[in-house]
């Protein structure tokens, strides 16, 4: 009896132990900064792929903090560390439905995106080579004046024109799960990234 109870007790520590693998495993791919962090930057590499979210002030610099009345930017790069050439389709900036450069309050209140997605080019749809060290940057401002439609990669984008945000707590997140195609392709699996920030 002594000796079923010990080898459950040995069973429920392995169990327990292979659960919180699973879980750590889980969060690996789940990124997050806040103007607690030690960091500005998410910076990550999965498979060779360096992944780069931040939010640039109106100097360029990378920060979780803005004064009230200031622009501020979305900058996200993915960069093939491989040594080949890989053919890469952004298509998480091919929307603006998926969480990428929307803006929320603490609160969960939909602050808007600073642009709509107005499609992409069939041409595109196989992605455009991406060539070793070679980084795809996408950079958008929250308060963008275009007066026309613009284009980056294959995808063709409308500002919304969005006010200055007020004093306040907010967040940006989203998710993704890229592909890379070449020999071999390479899936990441959903990555999901998240800054908070403030507006001082």
């Amino acid at each position: 009896m002594f000796k079923n109870i010990l080898a459950m007790r040995n069973i429920f520590i392995m169990l327990s132990f292979f659960l919180f693998l699973l879980i750590g495993a889980g969060c690996d791919k789940e990124w997050e900064i806040s103007p607690s962090s030690r960091t500005n930057i998410i910076e990550k590499e999965i498979d060779s792929i360096g992944f780069k979210f931040c939010l640039l002030n109106e100097s360029g610099e990378a920060s979780t903090v803005f004064k009230e009345g200031e622009n501020f930017s979305f900058f996200f790069s993915v960069t093939n560390r491989t040594s080949r050439e890989l053919y890469f389709n952004p298509e998480y900036a091919y929307s603006d439905k998926n969480g990428f450069c929307t803006v929320y309050t603490k609160a969960n209140m939909n602050m808007g995106i600073p642009y709509v997605f107005k499609g992409q080019d069939l041409a595109g749809a196989n992605g455009d080579p991406l060539e070793p060290n070679d980084p795809l940057v996408f950079k958008q401002l929250w308060r963008d004046d275009h007066d026309s439609i613009w284009r980056w990669q294959s995808g063709y984008y409308e500002s919304t024109h969005q006010e200055y945000l007020t004093k306040g707590s907010y967040f940006t997140e989203f998710k993704h799960s890229f592909k890379f195609k070449g020999e071999p392709t390479i899936e990441t699996g959903e990555i999901g990234f998240k800054i908070n920030f403030k507006i001082q």
